[in-house]
């Protein structure tokens, strides 16, 4: 009986932790002594993209800077939650407007009553430029920065070609090219390491795949590979990153309310359902390297999740205004979470080549 106690006590102090922490209060920008930047912006807030209402976070120590709207990974990952959790002093909103949108069927922005048929591709680009018209005119900015990570680096390929006079520029960190080809690059390495370091239970879950399989990589190889790239650090972060700590950042992100937190992997789950298909099936070597504004790639040097030695060999054959390719030393597929302040500093170079 004591022991049922317990875990109903347990139970009950980890939804009174949830309850207080979803108040959904996005936390105010402080200095470094801890004291809200006079007018700075801190906000939540729905508006209607692409027929829904959909979520976003802007954050700004001085909105009338740049901006930039950031996309998400996943697909179905909005990044906010993980992304504050690793920033310093030196972060992108001293020096920008930053937009982080829960893209459709995502986070804020998931609801059960979404119609499955417009999780597309093409919907998901003319919500990126709904979205880009709003902040454009809400912050009177003729052109925005567009800044896709993973999953996102994938839809701002397609929406910069497709809406070019948008944007300054495009900046893609864990940059999408060949998928398929990536994930075979991992299992190779993988399976070649776990049998270097006798990593048995490791050798036993790849040996169940076969990377030469028509239908490679299945859904099933994608969940069980994930868990092995972080254990390995060379998924989504490099210091062996577990997806518990991605659930705890999540439950205790303020800015979401309780039934945001509860959905959350709902709509993970919805999202990678109709728009993983999109990534596999495409192979931007061959579908998306002429471009009318200039792309910049940050890609952690040991990243396996998106391959980093594929997103070089796409930066040197794709055509743009101009074009560079920044290597992260120290991380796998989150150098804007790894190293927070070099990739501050690096997206800060390139807006001074915009400013007149």
């Amino acid at each position: 009986m004591r022991k049922y106690f317990i875990i109903i006590v347990i139970l009950l102090i980890g939804l009174l932790v949830l309850l207080i922490n979803g108040c959904s209060t996005l936390e105010q920008l402080k200095d470094k002594n801890g004291n809200v930047i006079e007018n700075s912006l801190a906000e939540k807030l729905f508006i209607e993209i692409g027929g829904i209402q959909q979520g976003l976070f802007i954050r700004s120590e001085n909105p009338q800077n740049p901006v930039i709207l950031y996309l998400h990974g996943g697909p179905g990952g909005p990044e906010l939650a993980f992304l504050y959790r690793y920033e310093k002093d030196e972060r992108l909103e001293k020096y920008f407007t930053v937009c982080y949108w829960d893209q459709r069927g995502s986070g804020m922005s998931f609801s059960n009553s979404i119609d499955p048929a417009t999780m597309t591709l093409d919907q998901l680009v003319e919500d990126t430029k709904q979205i880009t018209e709003y902040l454009k005119q809400r912050f009177n900015q003729e052109k925005i920065y567009l800044m896709g990570h993973s999953w996102g680096s994938f839809l701002g390929i397609k929406t910069i070609e497709k809406y070019p006079e948008n944007y300054l520029a495009y900046i893609g960190i864990g940059q999408v090219t060949n998928q398929v080809e990536s994930e075979k690059l991992a299992y190779d390495f993988m399976l070649q390491h776990a049998m270097e370091i006798n990593d048995k239970s490791a050798i036993r879950t790849l040996q169940r795949f076969d990377r030469n399989a028509f239908d490679f990589p299945t859904m099933d190889y994608i969940i069980a590979s994930r868990s092995l790239m972080n254990k390995y650090g060379i998924g989504m972060m490099h210091d062996n990153f577990s997806m518990t700590r991605l659930v705890r950042y999540v439950m205790f992100f303020k800015g979401y309310t309780l039934s945001e937190k509860l959905k959350y992997n709902k709509g993970m789950q919805f999202s990678l359902k109709y728009l993983w298909d999109y990534v596999v099936s495409d192979n931007l070597f061959e579908s998306s390297i002429l471009f009318q504004v200039p792309v910049y790639i940050l890609h952690g040097r040991y990243d396996y999740q998106v391959s980093y030695t594929l997103a070089y060999e796409y930066y040197e054959i794709i055509e743009a205004p101009d074009k560079s390719f920044f290597s992260f030393e120290n991380s796998a597929h989150s150098p804007n979470a790894e190293e927070p302040e070099k990739f501050v500093q690096i997206v800060r170079q390139i807006a001074l080549r915009f400013e007149n």
